[in-house]
């Protein structure tokens, strides 16, 4: 069965682009189009969309606060957010908010179609570029980073990885470096499937929720480059 999308963005270019390129694949299916969050919400509710490719800035409600009530429903989609290198408040506030994953607007449509694809089927993911502002404005503010949990408290992080195989903890510093899961199995030699076993497997012994939270806790205890 064909993965249903819900486009919001208040750029008509971006979504006629985006629909046209949906319209081209075979496992991926357009079922409405939002230009704010208020319709973003509304349209969620009515057609029950997989995923939800969400501007963040746009007039009215914003995709923030779309994604918050969006991923609140019963049943609620996955929510790929679109931000540009320098919106890291927003892209803190989506993170908050439940979203998925995070796309660059200047990526190419074709890596956003194959982003669906990855977060349909409940993987998360973020641009590399993304996950690298995110760890670094992490490690340089004192605010507390997004939806804290106590895996993202350093000291429980020292206790918690001292729990992972040596071949996790590769896997976790390449989680750190913004790699996907083909990236990472491309790098250690593995399939896809080991990969993606590996990242859950770190997800349930570090207490993660997503991906930013496995990256900050490598980056955290010296996995990832820059971390002294």
């Amino acid at each position: 069965m064909s993965v249903r999308v819900l486009l919001v963005d208040d750029q008509p270019l971006m979504l006629v682009g985006l629909g046209i390129l949906l319209g081209d694949t075979a496992d991926l299916e357009v079922v409405g189009e939002a230009g704010d969050g208020v319709e973003a919400v509304r349209l969620v509710r009515e057609l029950r969309p997989d995923v939800v490719v969400m501007d963040i800035r746009m007039p009215g409600m914003d995709g923030i606060e779309a994604t918050r009530q969006a991923t609140a429903e019963p049943d609620p989609p996955k929510v790929l957010v679109l931000t540009t290198f320098d919106d890291d408040e927003y892209v803190y506030g989506a993170l908050r908010a439940g979203a998925s994953g995070f796309l660059l607007k200047s990526m190419a449509l074709d890596a956003i179609l194959d982003a669906i694809r990855v977060v349909a089927a409940g993987d998360a993911l973020l641009a590399p570029s993304v996950t690298r502002r995110l760890i670094a404005d992490f490690a340089g503010t004192s605010a507390a980073p997004p939806a804290p949990t106590p895996a993202t408290e350093p000291a429980q992080d020292s206790r918690l990885i001292a729990g992972i195989t040596d071949r996790e903890r590769e896997v976790l510093a390449l989680v750190g470096q913004g790699l996907s899961n083909g990236e990472i199995a491309e790098r250690l030699v593995i399939s896809g499937a080991t990969a993606k076993t590996h990242v859950a497997r770190l997800f349930a012994k570090l207490e993660a929720r997503d991906r930013v939270h496995l990256a900050i806790i490598a980056y955290e205890n010296g996995l990832t480059p820059g971390r002294r």
